[in-house]
């Protein structure tokens, strides 16, 4: 019942306070909604972003190794004339690392081939992506089908002139009818379509089927130099379940080695390549933008402290003669303390709620303008409201303690 009454009556000094001096407490409590803002909105900016990354992550495969030439990430002193010089992934590394591997679930040999412009009949398609892939590329990546199936072995190793399309590709070229059946032509000769991708949408690393047009290797090598290094060859290995993916890189390295009849101690002539390491590098990146706007907030939340710290000396001193009159009807200290402390960190909850506010409208203006799911959730919300309680108790404890301490008696004169 005290600390309900307490509250109560904290909730009316709180009133007071905003409604008898409204420009010194909106000013107040501007550098704390300020401050939570900035914070909050950073923190859900890199939640948004690692979330999108990890959606790209999860499509290249999470647990796929990719055999290739160049290694995906390098510091400014990337030595790029060495990599230069390394073999492309070819069909014999692909062969022999299948026919050896134990470690691995599923190989893949891809190619990326071209932008191409698809047609069909007077309907056309610029820019589609035409790639080219072995039997167990629906195995290494992660793929959904809106509609038809994925090639079958026989149509892989014959080479079958067939296609699977990305979503926009078949609502671009049949906009009123299936596209399984339908014959397009790609690179000069006549297919035909037996599935459409699901959509997936733009995303941080621009990995999306939605405009791809996938070949079966085996046709493509009748057309083009499969092996050649103007189409970025890989081998892509996804690991047993269960295996450690450190367990199945290190099988993949000893057996690239000796597949490629490299000595002891000579370096590698090839790389392996992680979906981890392109989020360890951006999670790095996210920690340093994460640790600024903290920086940044942290300022304008202890500026408002400053602000509410002064309001609350202030409503000491405008409320002396009342604090000695609670007193002499009995008022502990305890009671005169939490009245004051309770009231500051309802100013600066109200300030963070506020704060809070904005970075929702935030989210909405986001997610209408670009389309774009902003990641909001109670975390955030929580460590708002814990800062906002934070600096409440930091910039009220002060007044609070010299009100409670106050003499009845002098207070009472105190005009």
């Amino acid at each position: 019942m005290i600390f309900l009454k307490l509250l109560r009556e904290s909730f009316l000094f709180a009133g007071d306070a905003l409604r008898q001096n409204k420009t010194r407490t909106f000013l107040s409590l501007l550098g704390v909604t300020i401050g939570i803002f900035t914070i909050i909105a950073v923190k859900s900016a890199v939640d948004t972003l690692r979330n999108n990354l990890q959606h790209s992550v999860d499509k290249l495969g999470n647990n796929s190794i990719y055999v290739q030439k160049w290694p995906w990430v390098g510091g400014s002193d990337f030595p790029w004339w060495k990599y230069l010089q390394r073999p492309e992934s070819d069909l014999r590394d692909f062969n022999e690392l299948s026919r050896r591997i134990t470690t691995a679930e599923a190989l893949s040999y891809e190619i990326n081939i071209d932008n191409r412009t698809i047609k069909y009949k007077s309907n056309t398609v610029e820019g589609a992506q035409v790639d080219a892939a072995s039997q167990d590329h629906d195995k290494t990546w992660n793929f959904d089908f809106e509609s038809g199936r994925y090639f079958t072995e026989i149509e892989s190793k014959t080479g079958a002139p067939i296609t699977n399309i990305g979503y926009d590709i078949a609502q671009n070229l049949f906009p009123d009818g299936d596209a399984i059946g339908k014959q397009i032509k790609v690179m000069g000769r006549y297919v035909t379509i037996v599935g459409v991708f699901s959509k997936q949408g733009k995303d941080m690393l621009g990995i999306s089927t939605d405009k791809e047009v996938l070949l079966p290797l085996n046709f493509a090598r009748n057309l083009i130099d499969i092996q050649s290094s103007r189409y970025g060859p890989a081998i892509i290995v996804r690991g047993k379940k269960g295996i450690p993916t450190d367990d199945v890189e290190s099988e993949i390295k000893g057996l690239m080695r000796s597949i490629r009849r490299l000595r002891p101690g000579a370096e590698d002539n090839f790389s392996l390549n992680r979906t981890t390491m392109i989020t360890q590098q951006l999670d790095e990146l996210f920690g340093i933008v994460n640790k600024g706007g903290f920086i940044i907030g942290l300022f304008s939340v202890l500026v408002g402290g400053f602000g509410i710290a002064n309001i609350m000396f202030v409503s000491v001193k405008e409320r002396t003669n009342i604090i000695g009159i609670q007193k002499s009807l009995g008022a502990k200290n305890y009671f005169i303390l939490l009245q004051f402390l309770i009231e500051s960190v309802l100013l600066c909850l109200a300030g963070g709620l506020i704060g809070l506010f904005f970075v929702y409208l935030g989210t909405l203006i986001v997610k209408a303008a670009a389309d774009i799911q902003v990641i909001l959730d109670a975390a955030n919300i929580a460590t708002g409201l814990s800062y906002s309680i934070i600096i409440g108790v930091i910039a009220g404890i002060i007044p609070a303690y010299s009100a409670s301490r106050l003499d009845p008696v002098e207070a009472i004169r105190t005009n």
